[in-house]
Order: structure tokens, then sequence, then C-alpha cells
């Protein structure tokens, strides 16, 4: 048991990396960028939206390259690849680049998300709860704390940050480099599995929902205190305390998650609504910080209750391609969102970003409250696990 702990624990440097560092940074960083480059918000949503897209091709590909090369294989390449693209990214100015390189983010980052998550997944099946899935999705906070404490102090030179954020990819790379060992990294290659999206339905229209939800709350946040001449120290203090919240949510949802995670699901949904709208309420730090507590505690845990549903609906053999099949979902969303909302706030104000969140989020919470979807034991699962919401 604790060495699957440790194990899981290491296997979360990946979404750290992934996530943490490729993924959310983005949204310290548009401040400075947009100042430098003449961005609109527009055009800092479209850069966002090019990472969204790398998503979908990686969830697109990422099944492939987990037949040719393992599971394993796939996740540590993936986290390589990921350092790889923060340094193109610290290397070029013009727009084009930027859409190149948070586009390749994206691919290397979905190859990770999928990979590791499976790999989460198979350790969790040999236990009484998901407690690896959970804490390897909860390592994006560890990527947060990093990049709130040491970005903003860099104030407008986005390119000294970005290649500080590959060098720390570079090292999470190496240190979870063996927490990838899965038995199979040197299994034969695997026949084409089912992606079994059709029971889930349901599950899937709320993932598409919240993935263009919740990522426009991170993306333009930091745009969001800068409109209000927010502090530096304002903005790394909000910024640490969401990763650290979202470091802290296996302690808040491993149980329930494990229990019911169809119900969870709702239950994050409503809350991250919520913690969108406190925002919005005020603009006060109090409240700011308390918006960043909730969010944070609860956004990481939507795709860890989605993966605990994969894994108790579908058979092992499957569980590559149906997570692949979510990302899909999950990269479309993410794409559509920022720029649409990007595009809503430069005709109106940045408030309308984190009302694009609220508002998808509680969308999605009815919807994954309105009905039941069919929970079975997966087959060859692991004895004591868990099949119902």
């Amino acid at each position: 048991m604790r060495a699957t702990r440790w194990q899981a624990l290491r296997l979360a440097l990946g979404t750290a990396s992934a996530l943490g560092l490729a993924r959310f940074a983005y949204g310290l960083l548009i401040p400075a960028m947009r100042d430098d480059l003449g961005w609109s918000l527009t055009e800092a949503g479209m850069t966002s939206a090019a990472n969204g897209l790398g998503y979908l091709l990686g969830a697109l590909v990422t099944p492939v390259a987990q037949r040719r090369l393992g599971t394993a294989a796939t996740f540590r390449w993936g986290m390589v690849l990921t350092a790889v693209t923060l340094a193109a990214t610290a290397a070029g100015g013009g727009l084009l680049v930027q859409l190149t390189a948070r586009a390749a983010a994206g691919v290397a980052g979905a190859s990770v998300f999928i990979a590791g998550g499976v790999i989460a997944a198979r350790l969790a099946a040999g236990m009484s709860s998901d407690m690896p899935i959970v804490v390897y999705f909860a390592g994006t906070g560890l990527g947060i704390v990093v990049s709130g404490a040491a970005v903003p102090a860099l104030g407008d030179r986005w390119q000294l940050a970005w290649a500080g954020l590959s060098a720390a990819a570079g090292l999470a790379a190496l240190a979870g480099w063996s927490a990838a060992r899965t038995g199979e990294d040197h299994e034969a290659p695997a026949a084409p599995r089912r992606a079994r999206v059709r029971p889930l339905w349901r599950t899937a229209l709320v993932y598409v929902m919240f993935a263009a939800g919740y990522i426009t709350y991170i993306t333009f946040l930091s745009a969001y205190l800068a409109a209000r001449h927010a502090p530096v120290a304002q903005v790394t203090l909000t910024w640490t305390v969401l990763g650290l919240a979202v470091a802290a949510a296996p302690a808040l949802w491993s149980r329930p998650i494990s229990r019911r995670p169809g119900g969870t699901l709702a239950t994050l949904l409503a809350l991250l609504a919520g913690g969108a709208a406190l925002a919005l309420a005020s603009s006060a730090p109090p409240v700011v910080l308390a918006s960043a507590v909730v969010y944070g505690a609860t956004f990481m845990g939507v795709p860890a209750a989605v993966t605990a549903l994969i894994k108790v609906n579908t058979p092992p053999a499957d569980w590559t391609a149906t997570l692949a099949a979510f990302t899909v979902l999950f990269a479309a969303g993410q794409t559509a969102g920022p720029w649409l909302a990007g595009l809503l706030a430069d005709h109106t104000s940045a408030d309308a970003t984190l009302a694009w969140t609220a508002i998808l989020c509680a969308a999605a919470a009815l919807i994954a409250s309105a009905g039941r979807s069919p929970v079975r034991a997966a087959a060859g699962a692991g004895a004591g696990e868990p099949a119902g919401q």
C-alpha cells in the first residue's frame, strides 16, 4: 500500500507538468504577453484555444502511441516533449510561433494526461479506493503552486518565465520516469480497443460543458485581477492558494469519488460554479481568495470522477480508448471555451470570463444530477472495487 501511494505521488508529477506548468501557467503570463505583443483578449484566447486543439490531436494519436510504444513509454516521452515545447514557447514572440508552440504543448500534455490516467486506474484497480486516480489529478496543484510562486515576480519577462517552466518540466520528467512502471514496459503491441462512450453519454456531455467552462476561469484570472490593478503580491498569493487547494483535493474527494463517482461529479460542478461566482460578487482580496480555494479544491476532481466512472463502466482493456475518447471531448471544450469567452469579454468586460465558467458549470451540474449513468463492475476489475455512484 505504501509503495502504491509513493508511486501515485510520483506519477502526479505528470499532471503537475502537463497541466500545472504547460497549461494553466499560461493564465499567469497573459498580462505580460498581451502588453509586450499587443494582443487583445480574443488573441489571448486564440492561443489558449490552440493548446486545446493540440489536446484534441494528442487525444486522437495517444491510443496509437500507446499500442506501439506501451503506456509507460507514452507517459514518459510525453513528459519529455512537454518540457521541449515549453522551451519553444520561450523562444518565439510572434503569434504564429506561439500558436504552434502552444498546440505542440497540448499534444504532449494529452499523451501524459491519458497515459498517466490509465496507469493511475490500474493502480486503483488493486485497491479498495480510487486514491491513486485522485492523487494523480491533484498533482496539477504542485505545478500551479510553482508557477504562482515564480512567474508573477518576473514581471514582464515572460520569455524567462517560460524557460524556467521548461526547466521545471524537465526535472519533473526525470523524477517521474520510474513512476510509470506498469508491469508492461515491454508489452507487445495490443489490438485496437473499443471506446465505450455511449453508456456514459450524460457524463460525456457534462465533461464537454465543464471543459469549455472551467478553463476560462484559470486562463483569464490574472487578466481579471490586472484589470482591477491587483498588486503582484495578491496575484502570487491567489495562485499559490489555488494550487495548494488543488493539492489538498485528495483528502476531500478520494472517498466520495470511490463510493459515488456520479453523485460526486454533480457536487463538484455545483461548487465549481459557486467558486467562480464568488469572484464576480466582489473583487475584494478575501473574496477572490475564497473563490480560488473553492475552485482549486474542486476543478481537478471532475476529471478524477470521470476517470473513476470510466474505470467501473468499462473493461480494463478498453480504458485507454475510452479515456482517449473522453479527452477528445474535453479538448473540444477547452478549445472553444477560451476563444468564445475572450471574444465575449472583448465586447463587454473581463468579468464575462468568470460568468462563463459559473454558468456552464452550473448547467453541467444540473445535467449530471438529473439522471444516473449506468454503472457496473468492469470486467477484470479488482475485488472490492466500488460499482455504484
